[in-house]
């Protein structure tokens, strides 16, 4: 039997049949699902599992169909990655301008967590104004959507932009994502409020969870403060920064990081790639290179 897993917290599942269309509750069988790579979470919101009821209400889950998309992290504490959100059709980064403050390299890493599927970036409480940097974003042809979950201001557009599709929603604690899903979704997500003392989100959302609409699907995913890129390949990163595809440069396998003939500084001195990105590029390579070997990593799984 197929499930689609809709909520997962502590290793217990909401797992709905695709074939009979009952909602059970599952485990994995056995505890420990083999999988080629050890994750934090072998089994994530949005995946397509493989199992079989053991009673009217419960199941056990066996394997997990290969993925098409994920929106994932990596878990400094574990030392592996982390799958927030899997098989969505496309992901919806949501960002403030002010409260809490626009942080164009939380913005970068976020894009580059995501794999297989487009991202959409979302300037939520637009009626606080709009922060300039958005403009670069848009510049280099992610689609950009202002919305004001407050005011109303925008969301037909975003509504018309999520509509047959299922969207994971991520974004950095207190920019107002479970309320703006509440608006879209007419759900009931618990939210909360920004530290006036730190100008800081404060976490609500503390699992993934799916949410199904006649027309739309939401992923809604846990706030994060900080988020760290989870691919070990570094030229995955480049698809994160497509500007970057315009560099023309002398090796194929050029990772744009200064080596000789690389076309980007070029493209920095005509302005085609802007320093702040470049230099957010830069650092998220920097992570991955400083991070330690395999071999000495806590490979145990959950």
């Amino acid at each position: 039997m197929r499930f689609q897993i809709r909520r997962a917290i502590n290793n217990i599942y909401t797992a709905f049949s695709l074939d009979d269309g009952i909602t059970y509750t599952a485990r994995i069988k056995g505890k420990v699902l083999r999988t080629e790579e050890a994750e934090y979470n072998p089994v994530a919101v949005g995946d397509i599992a493989i199992g079989e009821p053991y009673s009217s209400t419960e199941a056990l889950i066996t394997s997990i169909e290969p993925r098409k998309s994920t929106f994932s992290r990596w878990n400094v504490k574990r030392e592996m990655n982390q799958i927030i959100a899997s098989n969505q059709d496309q992901s919806a980064i949501v960002v403030s301008s002010s409260s809490p403050p626009f942080r164009p390299r939380f913005l970068d890493r976020a894009i580059a967590s995501n794999s297989g599927c487009p991202v959409l970036i979302i300037m939520n409480k637009c009626d606080q104004g709009i922060d300039d940097g958005i403009g670069l974003y848009k510049d280099i042809g992610f689609p950009v959507f202002y919305v004001s979950s407050l005011t109303g201001e925008g969301m037909d557009n975003l509504k018309a932009a999520l509509s047959g599709k299922i969207t994971a929603f991520v974004g950095q604690s207190g920019v107002g994502k479970s309320t703006l899903i509440n608006a879209l979704a007419e759900s009931s997500q618990r939210t909360g409020s920004v530290s006036e003392k730190y100008n800081r989100g404060k976490h609500t959302t503390n699992h993934s969870l799916y949410i199904e609409r006649p027309d739309f699907a939401v992923i809604d995913t846990p706030g994060v403060r900080e988020i760290e890129v989870p691919f070990e390949d570094v030229r995955i990163v480049q698809d994160a920064f497509p500007e970057l595809g315009k560099a023309e440069c002398y090796y194929s396998g050029c990772l744009h990081k200064g080596e000789d003939g690389c076309a980007v500084p070029s493209l920095l001195e005509n302005g085609s790639v802007s320093e702040e990105r470049y230099e957010s590029y830069l650092r998220i390579l920097q992570a991955l290179e400083d991070r330690k070997p395999v071999y000495l990593r806590n490979r145990k799984r959950i």
